[in-house]
């Protein structure tokens, strides 16, 4: 065989090597992605990896066996404090990312699926806390910070879920929420001109009161909610979380959220952001994040898939009422 057809076999078989991670797929949207941390490090099948830097140096992370959800293994994530007390824009994490060959165009659909569980005691301060976020990239060129269109968040000890768009006023006839409720039709709303965004709470746990977030104080017809809208509360105990996100900046978004099989929250409208500068695709990264705090904060993941529809994370017979 001549070193020309050796060589072309070569790179054949190193190509077939190649985990579908590490590939870059024709369609990003349609790759089916899993990881249960049963071994000792990511699966190749599951796109996942821990970015370093400053801010992740706070972070731990343990394939461990002991709390488990499914298999014989999970993710135990943790931070520590680094930064210094009331430090301004210092910010403690350890978040695992998807891979950025397989980040999903922002136009276009994707389902989420993970089961999550807090250490005991979870955080009680008045304090950010973040356990998964969805944003949209971020380029040189753009002005300012963006949030997550998509974050599932901690206050007090209480989970709730949020929303992030663009800045729009609110109906000039909108009341503001009573007892943190809106009427019908209308969702309560952290206005930030300042940012030209605007939060928007979708579901919470159903101990939450307005004193949680008090800066929720508007009414916005930005999005539509159907759904009960309740999360669970922060115990340590293992709950199976599913999500559909597709940002529309301008009115086509969608997001979905389920929780044990059972549908929280459907959201439509405006979703995300729609500035100079922001990049073509969505991604996903999810484990404890907070601004400087002080202690440990524990979180435990397990199961996590990703995939181009509803059925890769949830029965047929929920998905028939989501999709």
């Amino acid at each position: 065989m001549s070193r020309a057809k050796i060589a072309i076999r070569l790179l054949a078989l190193m190509l077939c090597a190649v985990p579908a991670w590490a590939q870059t797929p024709a369609d990003p949207a349609a790759a089916h992605l899993a990881d249960g941390f049963d071994g000792a490090d990511f699966a190749a099948g599951g796109g996942l990896y821990y970015r370093e830097n400053f801010e992740q140096s706070a972070g731990s992370v343990v394939f461990q066996s002991q709390i488990v959800r499914a298999g014989s293994g999970a993710l135990e994530l943790s931070v520590r404090p680094i930064c210094s007390a009331g430090s301004e824009g210092c910010s403690e994490r350890a978040e695992i990312w998807e891979k950025t060959a397989l980040r999903v165009p922002y136009d276009e659909g994707v389902w989420y699926g993970f089961a999550m569980r807090f250490d005991d005691p979870p955080p009680q301060d008045d304090h950010r806390y973040v356990m998964a976020q969805w944003k949209r990239e971020i380029g040189p060129e753009a002005d300012g910070d963006f949030s997550p269109f998509l974050a599932l968040r901690l206050r007090q000890g209480v989970m709730f879920a949020t929303i992030e768009t663009n800045y729009l006023a609110p109906p000039a006839d909108a009341p503001p929420p009573e007892a943190g409720v809106c009427p019908a039709g209308l969702v309560p709303v952290w206005l930030r001109p300042e940012t030209r965004q605007m939060r928007l709470l979708i579901a919470a746990d159903p101990i939450w009161t307005p004193a949680t977030t008090p800066e929720y104080d508007r009414c916005t017809d930005a999005i539509a909610l159907s759904g009960p809208g309740v999360l669970p509360h922060a115990t340590p105990d293992w709950h199976d979380y599913a999500f559909f996100t597709r940002p529309g900046p301008d009115g086509g978004g969608r997001i979905v959220i389920a929780v044990d099989g059972a549908p929280v929250v459907v959201a439509e409208g405006r979703i995300g952001h729609d500035d100079t500068g922001l990049g073509e695709n969505q991604y996903f990264k999810f484990g404890p994040y907070r601004d400087a705090g002080e202690g440990d904060w524990r979180l435990y993941y397990d199961s996590f898939v990703r995939g181009p529809d509803c059925a890769s994370v949830l029965s047929g017979e929920v998905c028939a009422g989501l999709e």
